[in-house]
């Protein structure tokens, strides 16, 4: 059974040190307890401790590493059903499927889709990271193969899928420096399977159709001494798919039923034929609650408004994406470009960033510390005002870059031009247009 806030800071060692984040030890006790904190944040937990306090502070949802080349992805381990209780924090990985029954020419198509498909969005490389190589015919040596060049060409987390032991097995042996994913451990075959990813110590899917025998599944795996697996309910309609999410992702947090205490993978590329409808499959399980979600084919029409959900869904609400504040050179400036100043949220710093940028004009950009609040929010606030943007153009350095004595400060910020003025007597204050799509003429004019 689960300890309880108090039960767990009876344990800890009191220090109130604030390294976990927490401003004391009973506070990170009761974010423990409740799923909101992980043990590993307190460097102050002995080794005994930490085996009594392991159940508590597991997430309800095992969180399940998943290796790519060169970086490392987390499916599962939230804690919530809906994003406004809290927030959901491991994005759907997306992937793509091969197949044995694909051409060579096919198979290098699909990694030339991989491989391209990456997307810069206001800081973030949005792009897919997982390739599933699917076995459609028992040919091991053919399987062997297509994963070997994947793993050959392409940074992708691989998923090595089979329902017979000796191909999964052939697979691996042709990957296993990537650290594959393993698949699929059925009731037919789960002694073999689980086995092997025990060994490998590798994360294993385990597939059943039906709640009693995708739970009896896990529970013989998880006996076995697994713990990273990823269930896969089996499900090929998406009424049936999207109802296996809810009442697993719902078992798992509610009355904490620990044989559904994993991420899912769901597979649109076997619902349906209809490349949009896979596309609208995929959408559904990205919100409600995939951990892998299998496409057919990467198609950047597909895939990239996919990658935008995704974004949305999986930033925090609560907490505006910022840039860091300080000086940025845009077109090579010099000591006779003008300088210009906006906020540190970070879509203001890239559509402004972009303008100027397109303008080809050489201009020191100034990103003022506004806690990410946009231009009218923060001034609103107070905190994009006359004087903090003072004490902000003097504190910067950029006099020490520049001869450039004008400042200019965006439209809807006309308001603080004179306080501005005032604080920086030395500095002309120009106001700049309110449309950021106005800025190139505007730059071009002075």
């Amino acid at each position: 059974m689960a300890l309880t806030g108090i039960e767990i800071f009876k344990l800890l060692a009191k220090t109130n040190c604030k390294e976990c984040g927490f401003p004391t030890c009973l506070a990170f006790a009761m974010a423990l307890a409740s799923g909101k904190a992980e043990l590993d944040a307190c460097p102050y937990v002995s080794d005994e401790v930490r085996e009594k306090l392991a159940e508590a502070s597991a997430p309800p949802i095992r969180p399940v590493k998943i290796a790519m080349k060169d970086a490392v992805k987390t499916v599962g381990g939230e804690t919530v059903m809906f994003r406004h209780e809290k927030t959901f924090f491991n994005p759907t990985i997306i992937a793509g499927r091969l197949t044995t029954a694909m051409s060579d020419a096919e198979v290098d198509a699909q990694i030339g889709k991989f491989n391209s498909l990456q997307f810069d969005r206001v800081g973030l490389l949005l792009r897919p990271e997982m390739l599933v190589v699917h076995d459609v015919n028992g040919d091991a040596a053919k399987f062997a193969g297509m994963a070997k060049k994947v793993a050959d060409q392409s940074d992708a987390a691989i998923m090595l899928c089979s329902d017979k032991v000796d191909v999964v097995k052939a697979g691996l042996e042709a990957v296993k420096d990537r650290k594959p994913v393993l698949g699929v451990a059925t009731a037919a075959n789960a002694d073999a399977m689980g086995a092997l990813a025990k060994e490998a110590g590798l994360p294993l899917v385990a597939q059943a159709e039906g709640y009693d025998a995708l739970a009896e599944l896990t529970t013989k795996l998880t006996g076995m001494g697994l713990k990273d697996l990823i269930i896969d309910a089996g499900a090929k309609t998406l009424k049936q798919a999207l109802q296996d999410q809810i009442v697993i992702r719902r078992a798992a947090l509610v009355p904490k039923f620990k044989p559904f205490g994993f991420p899912t993978v769901t597979c649109p590329c076997e619902m349906t034929d209809d490349p949009m409808k896979e596309a609208l499959y995929a959408a559904t399980f990205i919100a409600k609650y995939g951990g892998i979600t299998v496409l057919s084919d990467l198609d950047a029409a597909v895939v990239f408004p996919l990658l935008l959900e995704r974004l949305n869904i999986y930033t925090d609400p609560q907490k505006p994406m910022i840039i860091s504040a300080g000086i940025y050179e845009i077109n090579n400036p010099g000591p006779d470009s003008p300088v210009a100043v906006t906020t540190n949220f970070a879509l203001t710093y890239f559509i402004v960033s972009g303008e100027i940028e397109g303008s080809k004009v050489p201009t020191w950009l100034l990103i003022q510390d506004t806690e990410g609040l946009s231009v009218l929010t923060a001034w609103a606030a107070g905190k994009f005002s006359g004087d903090t943007v003072a004490h902000f153009v003097k504190k910067c350095g950029i006099t020490d870059k520049t001869k450039t004595r004008t400042i200019i400060i965006p439209g809807y910020s006309a308001g603080i031009s004179g306080d501005l003025e005032e604080e920086l007597p030395d500095w002309k204050v120009l106001i700049g247009p309110r449309e950021a799509s106005h800025i190139p003429a505007f730059l071009k004019n002075l």
